[in-house]
């Protein structure tokens, strides 16, 4: 069984990062080793959650494993609350990494033109070092736009998209994916691009009128767990866009109408039968 090491923060309420990440990946077959960056009471889309920095423990619990020998066949880094975390992951991946390790990196930071409270351009510009050292990114076109100086647009076409892979590219991730992408009206999706055999990969589904905190940590998630599976980038890239839709849209139909995330755990078996 493969083993990977997932680096993100845990809402104890809130079905996102590590609350989704860990049961995921699990349930598509690889063991699921954790490294929380903070831990929150909620999500933030609660009021007065509370928040408590880990940063002191990342470099112990690093030490600890290096003293067990631990290997690492992935590791998958989600929300990273400071420049300084950064730095410390950075240096995780470097002391762990293989030649045949999966590094797969998620630069949440941004979205629909803004950054997220609390972050600037240096934490954009540590955010881009990171990406500089992962085989796999995802950014949004936001995260995407902060990281290369390209100007952000809500309308777009799909040069605007390619020039965007193509400044991505120069960071030196093998693969880099555009999360968010509408190319046509009522859809939305991914675009990539594999630096190594210079092809570009668009797919598109039905676009749902629903927004949940989460749902992009759950498109993450699955692309990781299908790769670690042994599916292609693509076809991980294109399971996880069409799970995350049908959560959703589950989650619609809920008659409780959750507010705060998404039912992953109603569809989860049948993302296992996939």
């Amino acid at each position: 069984m493969k083993r990977l090491l997932t680096i993100q923060d845990i809402s104890c309420l809130g079905k996102c990062s590590l609350t989704i990440a860990l049961p995921v990946i699990s349930a598509l077959g690889t063991e699921t080793v954790i490294l929380p960056t903070a831990v929150l009471s909620t999500h933030t889309m609660f009021k007065n959650f509370t928040c408590k920095d880990l940063s002191d423990q990342i470099e112990p619990i690093k030490n600890h494993w290096k003293s067990e020998n631990v290997v690492f066949d992935g590791i998958y880094t989600g929300y990273l609350g400071t420049i300084e975390q950064i730095d410390q992951i950075k240096g995780l991946i470097a002391d762990f990494r293989t030649d045949d390790m999966l590094v797969f990196v998620d630069p949440v930071m941004a979205d629909n033109g803004k950054l997220y409270p609390a972050f600037d351009m240096d934490y954009v510009k540590k955010n881009a070092e990171l990406c500089s050292v992962a085989d796999i990114i995802v950014p949004n076109i936001t995260e995407a736009a902060f990281m290369t100086g390209m100007e952000y647009r809500e309308k777009y076409d799909e040069d605007y998209i390619r020039e965007l892979l193509g400044k991505l590219n120069e960071f030196g991730a093998k693969i880099s994916v555009l999360t968010g992408v509408s190319l046509e009206e009522g859809k939305t999706g991914v675009m990539g691009y594999d630096s190594q055999t210079g092809e570009y990969y668009t797919y598109q589904n039905k676009r749902i009128d629903a927004t949940y905190h989460g749902t992009g940590d759950l498109f993450s998630s699955t692309c990781v767990g299908e790769l670690m599976r042994g599916k292609s980038w693509k076809d991980a890239m294109r399971i996880a866009a069409d799970y995350t839709a049908h959560t959703i849209e589950v989650t619609l139909n809920n008659p409780k109408k959750p507010w705060y995330g998404v039912d992953f755990e109603a569809t989860l078996p049948e993302l296992m039968g996939n």
